[in-house]
């Protein structure tokens, strides 16, 4: 059902010999990733558009989201309309201009039933319900840029997977373009609607689908590890108690729990820490570190370490996961059977 709307969609906003003429889909997110728990009913979908170059321009201290602005005369002649006053590219403006052709094109999907929700303060998606009966699918699409130029130097010292997956391999995913989301920076006082945020889907998806020491690692003759089941238990955990307590955990997604497994993956670099048959301690390894992040208040983004996914100023919140997780820790996680 998704793939029938969605190709639908990319299929049309192509034909159209505008801007986003150029977009490929791709696929990102846990479902794709094998990682699902629960019901799939929500996917991510990027449509990701190839732009030559541009000048990246750090919007803060945290090396996370950018300003950009093209060096010279763009080959994307129609990428110009979307450039603000200040000479910038405006995320806002390119993501009204896609949201309006997709509002315009759901009209003419056949026997599904398709809205777009409301747009939401400061997020990158432009988020599709399909009609499902009983239930309802959500589909975020997520407009997104990928530039051919190197990655910009807050990344220099992150995506330490030298022992875990080797240096070669980091090396290659270095030389992959950069990707960059539509993402208005929560931090900034007054929401500035031409910030981009770096993304690394791209790469998380390649870390998770080869994820061994060893190449054979989870192979269909080879050795079979646990650190996807390990990861299935981090989100699990954290959805439950975030329907649990929704205001007191609304900072927290499941992007902080994936970020603290890429961690883990890196203290213990071998297959051998993680054997299959032993998830249960490998899980309570992984969650003992995030626990530890949350009480420090400091969980560096696996690509970009000077930037604290775990905010000061969350302090009360992060204590209060911690002290959830311990108690479950110490219950046999009662969450679990409920």
């Amino acid at each position: 059902l998704v793939n029938r709307v969605v190709s639908h969609l990319v299929q049309a906003i192509r034909s159209k010999d505008g801007p986003f003429s150029s977009i490929e889909r791709q696929s990102a997110g846990s479902y794709y990733e094998r990682v699902k728990i629960s019901e799939p009913n929500e996917f991510d979908i990027m449509l990701v558009m190839p732009v030559a170059r541009l000048q990246l321009d750090e919007s803060d201290d945290t090396g996370a989201y950018y300003y950009l602005a093209f060096k010279r005369q763009p080959k994307e002649k129609y990428l110009l309309k979307f450039v603000d006053e200040d000479g910038k590219l405006s995320a806002f403006k390119m993501l009204r201009a896609l949201r309006a052709i997709i509002k315009q094109e759901i009209k003419n999907i056949k026997n599904v039933e398709v809205t777009v929700a409301r747009k939401k303060a400061g997020s990158p998606a432009i988020t599709l319900q399909i009609k499902n009966p009983p239930s309802e699918i959500s589909v975020d699409i997520i407009l997104t840029l990928e530039v051919q130029q190197s990655w910009p130097p807050s990344t220099q010292e992150g995506l330490k997977i030298g022992q875990w997956l080797g240096t070669k391999v980091r090396r290659e995913f270095r030389f992959r373009p950069i990707y960059l989301v539509a993402k208005q920076n929560k931090r900034e006082k007054v929401l500035r609607e031409n910030t981009w945020r770096l993304s690394f889907s791209h790469i998380e998806k390649a870390m998770m689908n080869n994820h061994g020491n060893s190449k054979t690692c989870c192979e269909s003759d080879g050795p079979k590890c646990c650190r996807k089941g390990c990861l299935k238990l981090l989100k699990y955990l954290l959805e439950q108690l975030k329907m649990k307590y929704p205001k007191e955990l609304e900072k927290f997604c499941s992007y902080h729990v994936k970020t603290a497994f890429f961690h883990s993956c890196v203290m213990w670099p071998y297959d051998i820490d993680w054997h299959s048959e032993d998830l249960d301690h490998c899980f309570q390894k992984c969650l003992g570190y995030f626990v530890d992040c949350l009480q420090k208040s400091q969980l560096p983004h696996f690509f970009i370490p000077q930037h604290n996914l775990l905010s000061l100023e969350d302090i009360a919140s992060n204590h209060f996961l911690s002290r959830q997780i311990n108690n479950q820790l110490n219950n046999g996680f009662p969450i679990f059977q409920e």
